[in-house]
């Protein structure tokens, strides 16, 4: 058990969930918050953290993270990863079921779960297979895989056998209460598209995938949402079509919420000009229209997420021809500074920007982190909001140093990041 007493002194708390933005401390004891603002009877700190200038929040939650063990740990470990996370000032990492094995069984979830609790970087939660092995054809054991602990369930963005399929997997979901993470996009539109198709994608000659390829499926899974009644979370969504679905589907009261990934908010289709491997994801950076759309539906709360959907790779998967690279950026340790760059630029305020990480997360999948009430765990994130740094990924500490982010001047820095009241990144400034 964590036996330390720590007193986070004179910062900035920042806690969108109580409706905290003032100068508070925070007192910590046994890992659990034990005050806010008020000294608790008899503590006694054993370590002071001066946060004088600095933002305090709840420790970053991020949705949709690709953690490579078991199965690829070339591109990435358990620890690797986790150590990443608490850099960027991110506590808890939920796992999507592509490892190698699946996690579709409660087994390969206890090997992971195991792995990190032995790191102790980040808090790892998983979300299980929607259907065995990704196939899309016959349903996972998610009774099972909730009671070993599984917060939701999702099939990636692997195809389903059919829209029946999909039906009866929201269905049963339904019947635990879990939520479905949905990677919306139909197969047969993107084909073997490998970039957004438009304009660009034609002069570079490569095959495209339309903003059809996610609006369909969008519009299919909504659909299939109001008739099933489950809880359905839309996944890194790229379209500025798909937005307006959903803000009229929440207004007709379906039970859904949205997220984007960060990097989608900055860069664009053109950024692929030059055959840039690193700018190659899935889905695809879209029109500068989408991403102005997505931005504000970011502000607005119809996004209520913003997560990295972190997917680190070894240096030879992004150095062959353009649509043969694995698709994916490394994203844990921009998370936080990408976000903070929206402020920098007006898009959104500070507190709004934390909530996008912290609360909004927690709220999508009914998670008990992203707030610092006092019993709570002691998950939090401290950074320098004023000091500006230049992004090298050959210090990145993740194993993946696919960025597209390489020389970005960033202004925000991570100090110190606490998991469970005990300090896991501490800058050497």
């Amino acid at each position: 058990m964590n036996t330390s007493s720590i007193h986070i002194r004179g910062g900035r708390l920042i806690d969108p969930a109580n409706g905290i933005d003032a100068e508070k401390d925070i007192f910590i004891t046994n890992g659990l918050v034990a005050g806010v603002g008020e000294k608790p009877g008899g503590f006694e700190a054993k370590e002071t953290i001066d946060a004088s200038g600095k933002i305090v929040c709840p420790g970053i939650i991020d949705l949709g993270v690709h953690l490579r063990e078991p199965g690829e740990e070339h591109k990435g470990t358990i620890c690797s990863e986790a150590e990443a996370a608490a850099r960027g000032g991110i506590t808890t990492l939920i796992c999507m079921p592509n490892t190698r094995p699946v996690i579709d069984t409660p087994a390969v979830w206890e090997l992971i779960r195991r792995r990190a609790k032995a790191c102790g970087s980040a808090r790892v939660l998983a979300i299980g297979a929607l259907t065995k092995n990704l196939e899309g054809e016959q349903l996972a054991e998610m009774g099972a895989l909730q009671q070993a602990g599984c917060i939701a369930v999702s099939n990636t963005r692997r195809r389903m056998g059919n829209t029946l399929v999909t039906r009866h997997a929201m269905e049963y979901a339904r019947t635990f209460d879990l939520p479905v993470i949905l990677c919306s996009e139909d197969p047969h539109l993107k084909a073997d598209g490998c970039m957004h198709e438009g304009s660009v994608a034609s002069r570079l000659g490569l095959p495209g995938i339309p903003s059809a390829a996610e609006t369909v499926a969008v519009a299919r899974d909504l659909a299939l949402t109001e008739h099933t009644d489950s809880r359905s979370h839309f996944h890194t969504l790229s379209t500025g079509r798909a937005i307006e679905m959903i803000r009229q589907a929440k207004r007709g009261g379906a039970r859904l919420s949205a997220d984007v990934a960060i990097h989608q908010l900055f860069l664009l289709d053109t950024d692929v000009d030059g055959f840039h491997a690193t700018c190659h994801v899935d889905p695809p950076f879209r029109t500068q229209t989408d991403r102005d759309i997505l931005r504000q539906a970011v502000a607005s709360g119809d996004i209520e997420v913003i997560c990295s959907d972190h997917q680190p790779h070894e240096a030879d998967a992004k150095t062959e021809p353009f649509p043969l690279t694995a698709p994916g950026i490394s994203g844990l340790e921009t998370l936080l500074p990408l976000s903070l760059k929206l402020v920098e630029d007006g898009i959104l305020d500070l507190p709004t920007v934390i909530a996008r990480l912290t609360w909004g997360p927690a709220q999508a999948l009914g998670l008990p982190q992203g707030r610092l009430d006092s019993g709570r765990s002691a998950d939090i994130c401290i950074f320098d909001p004023d000091e500006i740094w230049t992004l090298d990924p050959e210090g990145m500490h993740s194993s993946g140093r696919n960025t597209p982010f390489a020389g970005w001047e960033f202004r925000g820095r991570v100090t110190h990041t606490l998991f469970e009241g005990r300090t896991t990144w501490r800058s050497a400034s």
